[in-house]
């Protein structure tokens, strides 16, 4: 599991940048099922150009690998799967940046997103459950990893599902079938 140095190395910055961010991916399968070994953290950022500057202002180059803003404003200018990595030089501990561009997942979720005491002086935005688990069936159907249906069936037994708020995504995105297959072990 994540150690909370590592995860305070962007959290605690995120936070005092002001971006409107939640945690996904392998770090929200963690805090709402089971642990698990991760290599990085997974971010979803809603960022506007006043946000960047922030951003830009709370990761120093001193102390973190940051893309040249250049590289940052071509991935807020796409509609889909802008992307960068913020990377810790002494540690290499890694954060792959996502943003929430025009994607109607992202835009659901975000403001849906829970907040989450990880210690005693530090709390973070988290992804909804339901959010965390479309993204692992997406993957899962892309990939086929095991580790996916493993972290679903954590996140079910452990935290539970809103199949209010899952069920009409599944059919959306055309995960049903995908829903069925990564469940029936389970």
């Amino acid at each position: 599991m994540l150690g909370p140095d590592e995860l305070a190395l962007f959290v605690a910055r995120l936070e005092a940048s002001g971006v409107t961010y939640m945690v996904t991916g392998a770090t929200a399968a963690i805090l709402y099922g089971q642990p698990r070994v991760t290599n990085d953290l997974d971010v979803v950022l809603a960022l506007d150009d006043a946000g960047r500057g922030a951003l830009l202002a709370a990761f120093p180059e001193t102390d973190f690998y940051v893309p040249p803003e250049i590289v940052i404003r071509a991935e807020q200018a796409r509609t889909q799967r802008g992307h960068f990595n913020l990377i810790h030089h002494e540690s290499g501990y890694k954060a792959d940046i996502y943003l929430a561009g025009s994607d109607p997942l992202h835009a659901w979720a975000l403001p849906l997103r829970r907040r989450i005491l990880w210690s005693a002086d530090l709390s973070l935005w988290v992804a909804p459950p339901e959010y965390v688990v479309l993204r692992k069936l997406e993957f899962f159907r892309e990939g086929g990893s095991a580790k996916h249906p493993a972290d679903i069936a954590t996140i079910r037994s452990v935290t539970g599902l809103d199949h209010a708020l899952l069920d009409p995504w599944l059919d959306r995105l055309g995960l049903r079938e995908v829903w069925s297959r990564a469940t029936a072990a389970t």
